[in-house]
């Protein structure tokens, strides 16, 4: 028997997805996204999920009700596979079409492509106030250092205080003084002695 020179094709099947579980919630617009977060290419049709921020594939993206994929939260073969259920089996709506997409991606890289560092400019230093210990301590040296004709320091604070003690005595006798009328009335006279009691004998 000679062989069938007819050669067989596969006869077209519809595609569709391969669960029929959908998501309750409603449908993911792909204009609602970047250009950068989702990819309209056939080979590799996907997009950035909201809930969980991964890439997940687009199943169906030819189809009426293309949907998002069941998917994990984490990366394969590093984080524990966590079922994402907020994003799973989500349809998506097809709003943007692929030449679109193509024209908004290119034009973001060519806005990003000619942007320059900008300069970083650094704050003046500014100086570190004294602390008041220090402050202090530049007050007393100034005061040692005054100059004295080769005098000694005691020598020094003997004579300054030679030159003050008489305005101290004066200040101290007009404070033993009582101005008139600064007696209350009708009260016993302010002692002008210190008073010392005594006390009792037990």
């Amino acid at each position: 028997m000679s062989a069938s020179t007819v050669e067989r094709t596969a006869r077209p099947r519809k595609s569709r997805t391969r669960s029929r579980t959908v998501n309750a919630r409603p449908a993911l617009a792909l204009s609602t996204l970047k250009p950068n977060q989702y990819d309209l290419r056939p080979a590799c049709a996907s997009l950035v999920c909201p809930d969980c921020e991964t890439w997940v594939p687009i199943t169906g993206i030819q189809t009426k009700k293309p949907k998002l994929v069941p998917h994990d939260t984490g990366r394969a073969f590093e984080a524990p596979a966590v079922r994402c259920r907020l994003g799973s089996n989500r349809l998506i709506t097809v709003d943007v079409t692929a030449r679109a997409w193509q024209e908004r991606l290119e034009d973001g890289h060519a806005e990003t492509g000619h942007r320059r560092r900008t300069t970083v400019r650094r704050k003046p230093k500014v100086a570190v106030a004294p602390a008041v210990s220090q402050i202090a301590a530049r007050k007393q040296t100034t005061t040692v250092d005054q100059p004295g004709n080769g005098r000694r320091e005691w020598q020094l604070r003997k004579e300054q205080w030679a030159a003050t003690e008489s305005a101290v005595r004066d200040a101290d006798t007009r404070r033993a003084q009582l101005p008139a009328g600064a007696a209350p009335l009708g009260a016993p006279p302010v002692p002008l002695k210190t008073l010392h009691p005594e006390r009792r004998a037990s």
